[in-house]
């Protein structure tokens, strides 16, 4: 029995997918346009945020149930050429990250394993398996906001539906 894992995984997957607040849930508003757009005075695109979404999953992936290969802090998937790959690419290759660290999770026989020091990118010591999922479902909930704040300005619609400020 590991219902600590289980419930991880329940949240990991809740982070990327689930309900309204997850990550995909806001992508539903996006239109083409708003895709490489950056609103007002920003800087970052939603195509962008996601490719750092994805390039985390594979790295803290990579790096803390793997071999710790990859380097870089943009993925090497990202066109250098300054447009952003195609949306269905991106997020085929967003999702199989996603896939990737959720099956290297699934994959830990029992909640003990949670307290194993791994390596996740950018640190030299290990932290506990269960901090770097924590880090990886607030990393979805952080970038789901970000992603319906950049949409929203894009859009004009960025108040409250219910009034306020």
């Amino acid at each position: 029995m590991r219902p600590a894992v289980d419930a991880l995984l329940w949240m990991l997957d809740s982070a990327f997918e689930g309900g309204n607040h997850s990550l995909m849930a806001n992508l539903k508003d996006v239109r083409d346009q708003d895709w490489l757009a950056t609103p007002p005075e920003g800087r970052r695109s939603i195509a962008s945020i996601l490719e750092q979404v994805g390039w985390a999953n594979w790295m803290y992936e990579n790096y803390g149930f793997g071999d710790g290969s990859l380097k870089g802090a943009e993925s090497p998937m990202t066109p250098r050429d300054g447009r952003a790959r195609p949306r269905l690419e991106l997020l085929g290759w967003l999702g199989e990250g996603h896939l990737r660290l959720r099956a290297r999770i699934d994959a830990l026989p029992e909640d003990a394993e949670l307290d194993r020091p791994r390596f996740h990118y950018g640190r030299q010591t290990g932290r506990p398996t269960r901090e770097i999922i924590r880090v990886m479902i607030s990393h979805d909930f952080y970038h789901a906001g970000e992603i319906n704040h950049v949409r929203a300005l894009l859009q004009g619609n960025d108040a409250w539906p219910h009034g306020g400020p």
